[in-house]
């Protein structure tokens, strides 16, 4: 590592501090070189598949705001994981990294004008339901204020959402 021999020179026998130093160091490196990053659909409506082209089974159809964790590039592909763990294929022009989004992850989950339950229920989106995809606008607490694909906007509980 010339970067641990160069802390090695500057520090002057001090390998305790150099030691951490190298740690915190190759950390960082390593949490930058990650191909594990979040990626959120970008376009009304997408399809995953089993593998990296059309030609590969459709696994799922998935909404605008639906998140995922990039896992790998292949030509334009990128191989991503959902939010219950299971791995597809996306087409690299359907997503995007430019913003955070959330997915309902339990069955129901309700939408609040606000963030607590003492502000009432969003009747435009409450309940959202499991698989619900929403844009983050912001975070408060434990409470996520969300977007949804036509615009209209509420609160949902931290816990309740899988966010990337």
């Amino acid at each position: 590592m010339i970067f641990y021999s160069l802390i090695l020179k500057e520090v002057s026998g001090e390998r305790v501090r150099v030691r951490m130093i190298s740690v915190i160091v190759g950390l960082v490196l390593f949490l930058f070189s990650s191909n594990v990053f979040p990626l959120c659909v970008d376009v009304p409506e997408a399809n995953l598949r089993r593998g990296p082209g059309t030609k590969y089974e459709k696994t799922w159809k998935v909404f605008r705001y639906m998140p995922f964790k990039r896992l790998a590039k292949k030509g334009n592909w990128y191989k991503v994981e959902d939010v219950d763990g299971d791995v597809h294929w996306i087409y690299k022009k359907l997503v995007t990294n430019k913003f955070r989004c959330a997915v309902v992850k339990v069955s129901k989950a309700n939408v609040r004008t606000g963030p607590g339950t003492n502000y009432p229920k969003n009747s435009l989106l409450s309940p959202a339901i499991k698989y619900d995809s929403f844009k983050v606008i912001s975070i408060k607490s434990s409470w996520v204020k969300v977007m949804d694909e036509f615009g209209d906007t509420g609160w949902i509980y931290r816990k309740l959402l899988w966010i990337q």
